[in-house]
Protein backbone atom coordinates (compact mmCIF):
# COMPACT_ATOMS: atom_id res chain seq x y z
CA UNK A 1 0.00 0.00 0.00
CA UNK A 2 1.47 3.44 -0.79
CA UNK A 3 2.75 5.28 2.26
CA UNK A 4 3.40 2.37 4.14
CA UNK A 5 6.78 3.80 3.87
CA UNK A 6 5.83 7.24 5.67
CA UNK A 7 7.60 5.47 8.88
CA UNK A 8 10.57 3.54 7.66
CA UNK A 9 13.80 3.95 7.47
CA UNK A 10 14.97 6.86 5.63
CA UNK A 11 17.85 6.46 3.36
CA UNK A 12 20.18 9.32 2.84
CA UNK A 13 23.12 8.69 0.79
CA UNK A 14 24.24 5.21 -0.36
CA UNK A 15 25.71 4.49 2.82
CA UNK A 16 23.62 5.93 5.28
CA UNK A 17 19.71 5.01 6.35
CA UNK A 18 18.18 7.07 9.25
CA UNK A 19 16.43 4.31 11.51
CA UNK A 20 13.08 4.75 11.88
CA UNK A 21 13.55 5.02 15.50
CA UNK A 22 15.69 7.78 15.38
CA UNK A 23 13.50 9.85 13.95
CA UNK A 24 10.58 12.25 15.18
CA UNK A 25 7.61 13.00 14.00
CA UNK A 26 4.61 15.62 15.17
CA UNK A 27 1.39 16.56 13.65
CA UNK A 28 -0.54 19.72 13.49
CA UNK A 29 -3.20 21.47 12.32
CA UNK A 30 -1.82 22.78 8.75
CA UNK A 31 -3.00 26.75 7.54
CA UNK A 32 -3.98 26.71 3.57
CA UNK A 33 -6.08 24.44 2.02
CA UNK A 34 -8.38 21.67 2.95
CA UNK A 35 -11.93 23.30 3.19
CA UNK A 36 -13.96 22.20 6.02
CA UNK A 37 -11.44 19.65 7.02
CA UNK A 38 -8.82 22.41 7.71
CA UNK A 39 -9.75 22.84 11.33
CA UNK A 40 -10.21 19.52 12.48
CA UNK A 41 -7.00 17.70 10.53
CA UNK A 42 -3.62 16.97 11.95
CA UNK A 43 -1.94 17.46 8.42
CA UNK A 44 1.20 19.37 8.98
CA UNK A 45 3.69 17.52 9.62
CA UNK A 46 6.98 18.21 11.33
CA UNK A 47 10.22 15.31 11.29
CA UNK A 48 12.95 15.91 13.92
CA UNK A 49 16.56 13.66 13.83
CA UNK A 50 19.28 14.73 15.83
CA UNK A 51 21.62 13.83 12.71
CA UNK A 52 24.97 14.56 14.99
CA UNK A 53 24.12 10.86 17.04
CA UNK A 54 23.18 8.96 14.04
CA UNK A 55 24.79 5.59 13.63
CA UNK A 56 27.61 5.13 10.67
CA UNK A 57 29.10 8.54 10.56
CA UNK A 58 32.30 9.25 10.21
CA UNK A 59 33.91 12.13 12.28
CA UNK A 60 34.60 14.24 9.25
CA UNK A 61 30.97 13.95 8.49
CA UNK A 62 29.70 15.00 12.08
CA UNK A 63 32.36 17.64 11.91
CA UNK A 64 30.78 18.40 8.28
CA UNK A 65 26.81 18.20 9.40
CA UNK A 66 27.77 20.38 12.75
CA UNK A 67 29.61 23.28 10.39
CA UNK A 68 27.09 23.64 7.87
CA UNK A 69 23.42 22.80 9.62
CA UNK A 70 24.66 23.95 13.24
CA UNK A 71 22.45 27.48 12.79
CA UNK A 72 19.38 25.13 12.08
CA UNK A 73 20.01 22.59 14.99
CA UNK A 74 17.98 23.19 17.69
CA UNK A 75 19.63 21.03 21.13
CA UNK A 76 21.12 19.44 18.42
CA UNK A 77 18.12 18.19 16.95
CA UNK A 78 17.41 19.20 12.82
CA UNK A 79 13.88 19.66 11.94
CA UNK A 80 11.58 19.94 8.88
CA UNK A 81 7.96 20.49 8.18
CA UNK A 82 5.93 20.02 5.46
CA UNK A 83 2.30 21.45 5.26
CA UNK A 84 1.99 22.13 1.41
CA UNK A 85 -0.13 18.92 1.05
CA UNK A 86 -3.86 18.82 1.98
CA UNK A 87 -3.34 14.97 3.08
CA UNK A 88 -0.91 14.08 6.37
CA UNK A 89 0.06 10.68 4.22
CA UNK A 90 1.89 13.50 1.29
CA UNK A 91 3.00 15.97 3.90
CA UNK A 92 5.04 12.98 5.88
CA UNK A 93 6.33 12.00 2.45
CA UNK A 94 7.38 15.47 1.60
CA UNK A 95 8.94 15.96 4.81
CA UNK A 96 10.81 12.93 4.47
CA UNK A 97 12.41 14.11 0.97
CA UNK A 98 13.13 17.07 2.34
CA UNK A 99 14.80 16.25 5.43
CA UNK A 100 17.28 13.91 3.48
CA UNK A 101 17.55 16.22 0.71
CA UNK A 102 18.84 18.80 3.81
CA UNK A 103 21.17 15.78 4.88
CA UNK A 104 22.75 15.11 1.65
CA UNK A 105 23.53 18.38 0.82
CA UNK A 106 25.20 18.77 4.40
CA UNK A 107 27.09 15.81 3.90
CA UNK A 108 28.51 16.26 0.30
CA UNK A 109 32.13 16.63 -0.02
CA UNK A 110 33.06 20.05 -0.09
CA UNK A 111 33.64 21.51 -4.39
CA UNK A 112 37.24 21.81 -5.41
CA UNK A 113 39.06 25.16 -4.99
CA UNK A 114 39.07 27.13 -8.39
CA UNK A 115 42.34 27.56 -10.22
CA UNK A 116 43.37 30.85 -10.78
CA UNK A 117 44.46 31.06 -14.74
CA UNK A 118 45.67 34.20 -16.90
CA UNK A 119 43.09 35.93 -18.78
CA UNK A 120 43.53 35.14 -23.01
CA UNK A 121 44.80 37.86 -24.88
CA UNK A 122 41.75 37.71 -26.71
CA UNK A 123 39.59 38.52 -23.72
CA UNK A 124 41.99 41.30 -22.49
CA UNK A 125 41.81 43.04 -25.78
CA UNK A 126 38.01 42.28 -25.37
CA UNK A 127 37.91 44.17 -22.21
CA UNK A 128 39.97 47.64 -23.31
CA UNK A 129 38.17 47.74 -26.34
CA UNK A 130 34.68 47.74 -24.32
CA UNK A 131 36.76 49.94 -21.83
CA UNK A 132 36.75 52.13 -25.25
CA UNK A 133 33.73 52.34 -26.60
CA UNK A 134 32.57 53.53 -23.27
CA UNK A 135 34.84 56.08 -22.99
CA UNK A 136 33.69 57.39 -25.79
CA UNK A 137 30.16 57.48 -25.19
CA UNK A 138 31.15 59.35 -22.22
CA UNK A 139 32.82 61.90 -24.18
CA UNK A 140 29.97 62.59 -26.77
CA UNK A 141 27.65 63.31 -24.18
CA UNK A 142 29.42 66.74 -22.96
CA UNK A 143 30.11 69.66 -24.26
CA UNK A 144 26.45 71.84 -24.40
CA UNK A 145 27.80 74.61 -22.62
Amino acid sequence: MPGDDAFADLPVTGRLVIPAGALGWRFSRSSGPGGQGVNTADSRVELSVAPLELPGLTDVQRDRLQQRLGARLVDGVLTVAASEHRQQLRNREAARARLAAVLRAALAPPAPTRRRTKPTRGSQERRIQAKKQRSQLKKQRGGWD
